[in-house]
Parts: structure tokens; sequence; C-alpha cells
């Protein structure tokens, strides 16, 4: 069977431990520890979940053959934690939700460095499962910070890799004010006239001298689930809506 593990505080879950609703019966989203009679048994946030959590790194260390320190728990836990559901909604970012104070700036900060910088990196899954990297120019379009549309060769080896294995990532890189974005997601392969001349710009010939309905043309549709920023020396993963 598969294990599940609390939704608030990541324990992996037994039926002894499950929690409990109002009425009694038990939660199968949440432990004991976290959820009783129908209400969460701590007011607080994300981060200080994870804080109370990391006391028992020595716990967790004794079921793993190579331990870990208690600050490599709290990286691993604010990389976890984002996907529990008690959190999720916490961390969201969507266009039509009111912004979360914990995610201030970032929707703002993904735009802008989408928008302005050059080159853009994209990530694909070969076939032996290694992750590639490539630079590409920046996104012709973009549907706020959840689509992102790029021009490419058909017959490329990243395309190769996404029309096997649809899995990837982007990534945006200001040097200059280090700072960071990466989005998880899935990329599509277009191939269709509309997604084509969309995103066709004027002197794209060079690449395509066949114009907008050259083969070796295509679009690839970049659709973000969630991510992670980095900036002013501080990580924060979120979901995007």
């Amino acid at each position: 069977m598969e294990q599940k593990f609390c939704q608030s505080c990541g324990m992996p879950l037994t039926d002894e431990i499950l929690g409990t609703n109002a009425d009694g019966s038990k939660n199968e989203d949440y432990c004991i520890y976290c959820f009783k009679d129908g209400r969460f048994l701590q007011d607080c946030t994300m981060d200080e979940m994870i804080e109370h959590c990391a006391q028992f790194v020595d716990e967790v260390n004794k079921g793993l053959p190579n331990p870990i320190t208690k600050e490599e728990y709290i990286g691993q836990m604010k990389m976890y934690f984002p996907h529990l559901k008690r959190w999720r909604k916490e961390l969201t970012i969507s266009d039509s939700a009111p912004e979360n104070p914990a995610l201030a700036g970032v929707k703002e900060l993904i735009g802008k460095m989408a928008d302005t910088l050059p080159v853009a990196f994209i990530s694909s899954v070969d076939t032996e499962g290694y992750p590639c990297t490539k630079a590409m120019l920046s996104p012709r379009v973009r549907e706020g910070i959840k689509v992102f549309y790029f021009t490419t060769n058909t017959f490329s080896l990243r395309v190769a890799h996404y029309k096997a294995n649809p899995k990837a990532c982007l990534y945006f890189c200001d040097a200059e004010g280090f700072k960071g974005i990466m989005l998880r997601g899935t990329m599509d392969v277009l191939t269709d006239a509309a997604s084509k001349e969309m995103i066709w710009r004027d002197g794209d010939e060079q690449y395509y001298p066949g114009g907008v309905t050259d083969p070796n043309y295509c679009v690839m549709k970049f659709t973000a689930t969630d991510g992670r920023f980095y900036s002013d020396f501080y990580p924060r993963s979120f979901v995007i809506e």
C-alpha cells in the first residue's frame, strides 16, 4: 500500500495515529498530533511548523542510513511542506487570489525577469534519466507566470526529450541582482498553425527559411505547477494556480 503522510507535519500516517474529525471519525489527511476533534491543535505558520518538527531530527535519523543535520532537515522540509495540503494554499500564487504577504512581489519578479532577461534556461530529462539544461532566448509570449512560449527546432534533441517525457524546468537568473527563479512543470511541443503564427517574429526567416510553415519550426509551451525563488539570501517554495 502507498505510504501516506500527515498533510500538516509530514509524519508517516498509520491507523493508530490518524487525527479525528468533529464527529469522532478518523481523518485520513492528518495525524493526531496536528488534528483532533475537527480542528488543528497548533495555530501556526508553515515556517513555525518546520521549526517545531526540526527538533525531532534525531528521531528521523534513526531510520536513515546517513544521518542529516538539523539545518539539512529544515532545508528538506522547506522544499516539501509547500506541497502538503495544509500549507499549499498558504504559499500559492494566483492571478485571482489576493497576494500572500509571504510571497510579496514574487509574481511581479517572475514577470519582470521573464520580460527583461535576454536568456532563460530550460531543463529536460534524457532517455537515461539525466537532467539536461540549455540556454534559450527569452520566452516570446507568456500568460501570467504560469504559461510561457518558446520557439525552437522541431528536429532538435530537446524536442525529442519533451516528446518522450514532458517534465520540465524553467529557470531565470539575474546575476547582478543575485536573484533566481526556478519553475517546475511540463513542456508541450506544438506544431499547429495558430501556435506557430502566434509567436512568429519578423527576422525568424534566418532560422527557418521556410517561414512560419517551415517543418523545422515549432513552439514549446511550458506550463508551471510550482516553483522556488532565491532573493536576498532567502529561498522560498510556492505553488502556482
